[in-house]
């Protein structure tokens, strides 16, 4: 079996990509746009922007394509850094913080909210893309709008979803992936007993352990609060639902209380994890990679309907932001704007593979959807995705809430066994007060 390291995953997944040429069919698109752009840089203008570290290489590619083409076409300068989750987020709130930085982060979720005074109004920027392109999904809205103000641009989603060994389903006695959370605890008790188990972060995951485990709370009815914002984490169900998670937690593979993002996909291309929850880019280094014998025996699955009775997925928000503090802001709106542009974003959706998906409406067909069958479900990302606020607003409360891992951490007790799940309930509950005032 191939030994796959956490730094032969970095650079496969894009960690260290290599500066991209520019063709000259995206540099006259640059030189266009420059041309008819509603927002002319200033003068001697130049943008450092830090966005998190690349999952999939040629969309770290592609994005360094787009980014030369409009330095060449505008003249101004772009530095561009990356930093993983667990850097990149206190990096964000500390140039909110002092007033000095980074120009642009392309960040994660909706941590805007955690300081949406620093943040550039994009409202213009957001509305002329809506306009000229069918308008923005409902979620984008809610995450990128703060009292009637674009405090973001919800530039990109990524679905997380169930990735799956279809051999190891097939013999645990599953012709399909199952749609409802009994048969899938059923599914994962089967698999540990064949010695293939599944498993999923526990451990401060910004992307895969957030998503599980807000999936698994909202799925059984629980969530953080009600619709007036009132606390209502300590409840009956989601007592229930961290009840199921007690048993879930039995069949783990070991070592998933310490998983951060990356770890999953480690285990599962080492052939050690059956099941796990990811975006693609697990499938997609193994086709980089030549590991047939994985790519060919994965797919992907929505996440199970649990006794709540509807679909209750949560995937992850990457928006782009501008802070007060750039000393050029027309400059920045245009890059912004220029790398939405159809011709550009449609380049930058297919180098994504399926990793990143769309939030404006004309890019429904993209043809990244159908060029690979297991693709598929990541074009439903927007349509099926709730804010981590559900079913509360979204607001600097939520993002507190959400930034302290409370419902992760919750979960994690359960599953792990450290508490039982009404304790970890109600110290859940106990913490969330600090944000949520009774």
């Amino acid at each position: 079996m191939k030994k796959y390291t956490r730094r032969q995953t970095l650079k496969t997944l894009g960690g260290a990509a290599t500066a991209a040429m520019v063709p000259s069919s995206l540099l006259t698109a640059a030189r266009a746009f420059a041309e008819m752009s509603p927002w002319k840089p200033e003068k001697g203008a130049s943008i450092r922007m830090l966005r998190w570290k690349r999952f999939v290489a040629s969309e770290g590619e592609s994005t360094e394509a787009l980014l030369k083409a409009f330095t060449q076409a505008t003249g101004v300068n772009i530095r561009l850094d990356s930093e993983g989750f667990e850097d990149l987020r206190p990096k964000a709130a500390v140039a909110a913080s002092i007033g000095s930085g980074p120009d642009i982060i392309w960040t994660i979720h909706a941590d805007p909210h955690l300081y949406p005074n620093a943040m550039l109004d994009m409202s213009d920027v957001a509305d002329y893309l809506g306009n000229k392109y069918g308008g923005w999904y409902p979620i984008a809205k809610d995450y990128s709008i703060r009292k009637g103000q674009w405090i973001s641009l919800p530039y990109t989603f990524s679905g997380n979803f169930l990735n799956y060994r279809i051999s190891q389903v097939k013999k645990a006695g599953f012709s399909s992936f199952p749609a409802n959370t009994d048969d899938f605890l059923t599914l994962m008790t089967e698999l540990n007993k064949a010695g293939t188990p599944g498993g999923f972060a526990l451990g401060n995951a910004s992307g895969d352990g957030n998503c599980w485990a807000h999936w698994v709370l909202w799925s059984h009815g629980g969530k953080m609060v009600d619709s007036n914002d009132n606390l209502v984490l300590n409840s009956p169900e989601t007592v229930a639902g961290l009840e199921y998670v007690a048993k879930l937690g039995e069949t783990f593979i070991p070592g998933v209380a310490s998983w951060l993002d990356g770890h999953n996909n480690k285990a599962f291309l080492q052939g050690a994890c059956s099941v796990t929850n990811n975006g693609i880019s697990i499938y997609a280094a193994a086709v980089r990679e030549g590991m047939s014998n994985i790519a060919n025996d994965m797919d992907h699955a929505y996440w199970p309907t649990g006794p709540a009775g509807v679909p209750t997925e949560f995937h992850v928000q990457f928006p782009m932001t501008v802070y007060n503090h750039t000393k050029y802001p027309n400059a920045c709106k245009a890059l912004l704007a220029w790398l939405m542009e159809a011709e550009q974003y449609d380049k930058f959706m297919e180098a994504s593979v399926g990793y990143l998906s769309h939030p404006l409406k004309a890019y429904d067909n993209n043809p990244v959807w159908t060029a690979d069958a297991k693709r598929r479900v990541f074009k439903d990302t927007v349509t099926r995705s709730r804010t981590f606020a559900h079913a509360g607003s979204l607001g600097y409360a939520a993002a507190s809430a959400f930034a302290d891992f409370i419902v992760v951490n919750m979960v994690a007790e359960a599953a792990i066994g450290t508490k039982t799940p009404a304790e970890a309930a109600k110290d859940a509950h106990r913490r969330a007060e600090r944000y949520y005032k009774i």
